[in-house]
């Protein structure tokens, strides 16, 4: 056991952990004013339900002995985390429980993207159900595949094989592009089919309500993605180093090509643009942040924000409502990212690993295409069949008259903002807790917020 090492792990653990709540924030800020504690909740609901899910079996489902010929993990091997606790049972340099612990946030993330593209409509408790059955039969097997390598003796034969995509595929996926962005990114589609459009889309706007609250939520995930990433070498070492740069310097050329589309399209860059275009750098960079240059990383961070820009304006044309655009930022930045692998990867990184400008030719390239348009087939599919599945059961979806008066009564019996002081429409509020008052609100009603909720009154 190497201690640096262990220490960088955990650290590492606790900022993918903070990943979670920094989503929430990210997706709440995104909803109008009556679903944000909806939105807060899918996430945190599923964090809790995939941790104890992740203990009893999953991790083992995950990264047990292989029993379905790299598709599979044995599910009672770790059960509960047997055999696990002692302090000579070891991941590489740190102890086992430690990499158990890093892991587990990548699954909870994983499942709490996927509610961004149903936000507003779907009910609390059937969503639960649906990430429960989701993390088994989808999350589970599929990290498997891409983050369980073979384990060899000291000759270096096989003696624990381990997933079909990283060992006999050998598609680069350092740290979740195919396993946490294609994967939500497709799971979102499918739910977003199967719940149909919020009532109103896209007729009506439907603008953020707060997007101080989306740019806090941004930089908590792009603080908490150094340890996504970074961490993934799973050791402190120049790995995680290049990882790190990598992560920083992709998220940074993201959101100006974003901004650039959005001032060439529209006229305006915006402040959601900038934030989203940090979290599509950050969904590419995710693939390819250990096989790619710091000029490489730029490359594919400004690719991504790019396309990413103009593919959330494809629900609109094809008339699906993600209702955040996973699938336009998770999807398609998973699929930019770990498809630009095989053109622009570079054996001077640690992976050591060409892609086709490097003079690797076509063979990484169709290694990672194969690799994740699997992931994506599997996800859709397996999504679909549960989506269907929970709301054949439960009823996935709140009534008309819940979600237009607002879910967050409807399901929780509680809202976001208190507007009691508010006297009345162009009178001066007072500052909760400050004792002194402030000027009537200008926040346009098309917008949300407190000027929303006061001529929503009015009407």
């Amino acid at each position: 056991m190497n201690t640096g090492d262990t220490a960088w792990v955990l650290t590492s653990a606790a900022l993918v952990l903070l990943m979670t709540p920094g989503l929430a924030f990210f997706y709440g800020g995104m909803v109008r004013a009556k679903s944000v504690l909806n939105m807060l909740m899918m996430s945190i609901g599923g964090m809790a339900v995939v941790g104890v899910l992740w203990v009893l079996f999953g991790y083992s489902l995950a990264f047990g002995r292989d029993v379905g010929g790299g598709f599979l993990g044995s599910p009672t091997e770790f059960a509960g985390l047997a055999g696990l606790l002692g302090p000579d049972t070891l991941s590489g340099s740190v102890p086992t429980t430690a990499f158990v612990a890093f892991q587990a946030m990548f699954a909870v993330i994983t499942v709490a993207l996927v509610s961004g593209a149903v936000a507003d409509r779907a009910r609390f408790g059937p969503w639960l159900a649906f990430a429960a059955l989701w993390a088994v039969f989808v999350y589970f097997p599929v990290a498997h595949w891409v983050f369980d390598f073979d384990g060899k003796d000291a000759s270096g034969a096989v003696v624990d094989p381990g997933g079909w995509i990283a060992n006999r595929l050998l598609a680069v996926d350092f740290a979740g592009g195919t396993a946490v962005h294609v994967n939500a990114g497709a799971a979102g589609l499918a739910l977003a089919l199967v719940l149909g459009r919020r009532v109103g889309w896209p007729r009506e706007p439907m603008k953020p309500h707060n997007l101080p609250l989306v740019v806090l939520g941004a930089g908590l995930l792009w603080f908490g993605w150094f340890g996504f990433n970074a961490g993934s070498a799973l050791a402190a070492n120049a790995t995680a180093g290049v990882a790190f740069v990598n992560t920083f310097v992709a998220a940074c050329a993201a959101l100006l090509t974003w901004l650039l589309v959005e001032r060439l399209r529209d006229g305006h860059a915006t402040t959601l643009g900038a934030a989203s275009g940090v979290v599509a750098g950050l969904v590419a960079i995710t693939p390819a942040c250990h096989s790619v240059t710091p000029v490489g990383a730029v490359v594919v961070g400004g690719v991504s924000g790019a396309l990413c820009a103009l593919a959330v304006s494809l629900k609109y044309r094809w008339g699906f409502d993600d209702s955040l655009d996973v699938v336009g930022v998770h999807l398609v930045g998973g699929l930019t990212g770990t498809l630009l692998i095989g053109l622009v990867a570079s054996d001077t990184a640690p992976a050591k690993v060409n892609g086709l400008f490097s003079g690797g030719g076509l063979d990484q390239l169709w290694r990672q295409a194969v690799g994740a348009l699997a992931v994506l087939a599997y996800s859709f599919a397996l999504s679909l069949v549960l989506a269907l599945l929970v709301r054949a059961v439960l009823g996935f979806r709140v009534s008309r008259e819940a979600e237009i008066g607002g879910i967050d009564e409807a399901e929780h019996a509680e809202t976001a903002y208190d507007f009691g002081g508010i006297r009345s429409a162009g009178r001066s509020v007072t500052a909760p807790g400050h004792g002194r008052t402030a000027p009537p609100t200008t926040t346009s009603a098309a917008a949300g917020g407190p000027g929303a909720a006061l001529e929503r009154s009015k009407a």
